[in-house]
């Protein structure tokens, strides 16, 4: 079975006549013949009633009429889907974001991509960089943007920015008063840690490690699941917390919060924009990633 024998099939069966159908497909009567014959021998069925009157469907015909109409319909549609595929009219863009790209980087872009391309709409899928790198290897997203990268060979990782992580305490914390403090200060405090799979956590850890100062030695209280409900925390004063400088700009401008500088310690990570490897991007997503590449490479 193939379309064009379903083409055929519909042509009879709406006009019920071999030669009119023969006309509507610009094909000899003789091969619209062949092609009903075949499709009745490939089910097993009949199809079609010949009669002097012309050619009345059976019931197994009804049926078969039924699913052709549907399958040569969405046929048609597949070259207007890919053109708008291809024109980014009608298309929807998954993105994979840990949390701070997710929060902070990410929706930064969509305006100005939006006003370039309004047919696209952005679906932005956020969790931890463990969670969106396993979204972008299962197909899930169409790229990502994550705060680590890992050795999984399918994926391509690319750096974008840099970001600065730091040390963050509630504003009239007595830290906020000093220039500066030491490493070995941080063991008086109660810490407000991000769930492992976080990027930002495994940097913190690899950096305090490279100093020689191990994670292990300071005293956690709360292990939370989310950027957000860490700052959250720290307002309430359930402690004080490393974080993207990124995500604390707005509470450090309004007095809520303080970045606190540790003499020796400067804790930078990549932003990396990542890609399955071999793999052919959709129009949408390079579009998006050059907007993403134009705002924040530089920075």
């Amino acid at each position: 079975m193939n379309l064009k024998q379903l083409e055929v099939f519909i042509a009879v069966a709406e006009s019920g006549s071999f030669s009119r159908a023969a006309e509507i497909t610009f094909l000899t009567q003789s091969t619209v013949s062949q092609h009903i014959s075949s499709l009745e021998k490939e089910f097993e069925l009949k199809l079609l009633d010949r009669t002097g009157k012309g050619a009345f469907l059976t019931e197994a015909g009804k049926l078969l009429l039924e699913h052709a109409q549907r399958v040569i319909a969405e046929a048609r549609n597949v070259p207007l889907a890919l053109n708008r595929f291809r024109g980014l009219e009608d298309v929807v863009l998954k993105i994979g974001g840990s949390n701070i790209p997710a929060c902070y980087m990410i929706p930064h872009c969509v305006p100005s991509f939006r006003k370039q391309h309004p047919g696209v709409v952005i679906s932005l899928i956020q969790g931890d960089s463990r969670e969106t790198l396993d979204r972008l290897k299962n197909e899930q997203v169409e790229f990502a943007l994550v705060g680590t990268r890992s050795a999984e060979k399918s994926l391509a990782f690319t750096p974008l920015s840099l970001d600065k992580i730091s040390l963050v305490v509630p504003a009239g914390h007595p830290w906020s008063k000093r220039d500066f403090i030491l490493p070995e200060d941080l063991v008086r405090e109660s810490f407000i840690f991000r769930e492992s799979g976080s990027g930002t956590d495994q940097t913190l850890r690899e950096q305090l490690t490279k100093s020689g100062f191990a994670a292990e030695h300071l005293k956690v209280s709360m292990v939370l699941g989310s950027n957000e409900a860490v700052k959250q925390a720290i307002l309430h004063g359930a402690g004080v917390s490393f974080l993207s400088e990124l995500s604390v700009k707005k509470e450090c401008e309004r007095g809520e919060m303080s970045i606190i500088d540790i003499r020796g310690l400067d804790i930078y990570r990549h932003i990396y924009l990542v890609t399955r490897r071999a793999r052919e991007l959709a129009p949408a997503a390079k579009a998006f990633i050059d907007n993403i590449v134009q705002r924040f490479s530089s920075e």
